[in-house]
């Protein structure tokens, strides 16, 4: 990948307490009088709820422990091996580095690739009016780097504005991944055959998410936590009956990334199908009929398709095309093949980058060229292949124990980049595709707590990759 930026870029919280481990400056009481500051009735409301206190630092754990193995595992990589062989080609001063021999070593797991972009578009803006010269920009969604901006005018360097946002809204996502897990444990009748506990299955969901192999990309200057948070309270809000937050949450969401706009897909059938929590079915014995009728509510869901809508609006209006963001993709090569062809091509890529690892020779490539050595990019059509036939039983295990509304989003997201497959490698990028789909790791979680003996080891074989690809990442080497 090339920055095509068209300008030099020179780019000049809360803190939960563990309950029971950490002494607040002040006691407060479980039911905090009316006239007390807000902050103190929202701790002593949050202290008089178990299960929020569970989800609080169950989730703060989970933030804290695989974070602080990114950064041991992406610094000590560059350390024992350097910034890794093409950081001049990829890594543009003042953008991702910079920053002294600290800042450039710190900003290491998370300022690489795709980061460039937010930065520069944080600092920059898109400038449609530029036509192809800042084109390629569109393809990369205006809430992240909005939010990015906004940090960095109080002051904060973009990267460590980057690092923050994307860590809050990781922290947020791992809040409501615990809620959610629980709330489906609780009362959802299709999600194992012998009793489970709840609290135990969503301290594994958490665990699950934060120390997924590509779970090093939460951390970094990308969208996908972002995303995550806003996708899993669009879930939460819908099976709450808020369908004014569902409508909202899905608006960010699409202002975020393209598969945004999915998540009216899974909203409408928890409105219509269920299940919900604000109110009980107009005709609960109803098989394909809609378990609950139509209201005003309803209309809320025709905000999901509003943040994407605005983000056309502007381009349009700036001097470029609406159409910016899809034809951008061309950039990368992605160009549309068929529904889910792109399954076929990733089989069909791996299986030649089989070949060619065997062959033992670089002279002929088996498969589409691309750029760079032909036995790393055949190592790649293999890895790529691993996900895909991971997520396969995990999509299977979806659709049978959770709620129909949860495989059909993970269906709809893949279905982007499944039927929009990259000519060299078809499959390019579908581990951050499938990062952000929390309903897998809920399935993965509600498995391992029916295996108790595989949760460790489980566990371990997550965090060992997650250091590995984490240091992947931080040496400029292509990872997803």
């Amino acid at each position: 990948m090339t920055l095509d930026t068209g300008e030099l870029a020179i780019v000049d919280s809360a803190i939960v307490e563990r309950a029971g481990e950490l002494t607040p400056p002040f006691s407060v009481p479980a039911t905090a009088g009316t006239d007390a500051p807000a902050l103190v009735r929202w701790w002593a409301r949050l202290r008089a709820d178990p299960a929020r206190m569970a989800a609080v630092r169950d989730s703060w754990r989970a933030l804290w422990v695989s974070r602080l193995l990114v950064w041991v595992a992406g610094v000590g990589t560059v350390l024992c091996f350097g910034f890794g062989p093409v950081r001049n080609a990829f890594d543009p001063p003042g953008v991702t580095r910079g920053f002294g021999w600290l800042g450039d070593l710190l900003a290491a797991p998370a300022a690489r690739w795709d980061a460039s972009w937010y930065l520069v578009i944080a600092h920059y803006g898109y400038r449609p009016e530029l036509g192809l010269v800042t084109s390629s920009r569109t393809a990369f969604f205006p809430l992240y780097p909005l939010g990015l901006h906004a940090l960095t005018l109080f002051g904060l360097a973009p990267v460590l504005a980057g690092v923050l946002l994307s860590v809050l809204a990781l922290a947020l996502a791992l809040y409501g991944i615990h809620r959610l897990t629980a709330l489906e444990i609780a009362t959802g009748a299709r999600v194992s055959a012998r009793p489970l506990q709840p609290g135990d299955v969503a301290r594994l969901a958490v665990m699950v998410t934060a120390f997924t192999p590509m779970a090093f990309y939460f951390s970094a200057v990308y969208s996908e936590s972002l995303y995550l948070a806003l996708s899993v309270g669009l879930f939460w809000s819908a099976r709450q009956g808020r369908w004014w937050a569902v409508g909202v949450l899905g608006a960010l969401a699409g202002a975020t990334r393209s598969a945004g706009i999915v998540l009216l897909a899974p909203a409408l059938l928890l409105y219509l199908y269920g299940p919900r929590e604000d109110r009980a079915p107009d005709r609960p014995t109803a098989r394909w009929l809609p378990r609950y009728r139509a209201r005003r509510d309803l209309l809320w869901l025709t905000l999901v398709p509003v943040g994407l809508c605005l983000y056309m609006a502007y381009l349009g209006l700036a001097g470029g095309s609406a159409l910016m963001p899809f034809r951008a993709q061309e950039v990368w090569y992605r160009t549309f093949a068929g529904p889910y062809v792109g399954v076929w091509d990733g089989m069909q890529a791996a299986w030649e980058g089989a070949r060619q690892l065997l062959s033992l020779q670089r002279t002929h490539v088996y498969f589409t060229a691309a750029g760079g050595s032909p036995f790393v990019n055949a190592g790649h059509n293999l890895m790529l292949i691993v996900f895909l036939l991971a997520a396969v039983p995990a999509l299977v295990g979806v659709l049978r124990r959770l709620p129909l509304a949860y495989g059909l989003y993970v269906l709809a997201a893949l279905a982007l980049p499944l039927s929009y497959p990259v000519s060299p490698q078809p499959l390019m990028s579908l581990p951050r595709f499938l990062v952000v789909l929390f309903p897998l790791g809920i399935w993965l979680a509600i498995w391992l707590a029916e295996h108790p003996r595989l949760q460790r080891p489980a566990l371990v074989a997550m965090a060992v990759s997650l250091g590995f690809f984490v240091g992947e990442f931080a040496t400029w080497h292509w990872v997803a």
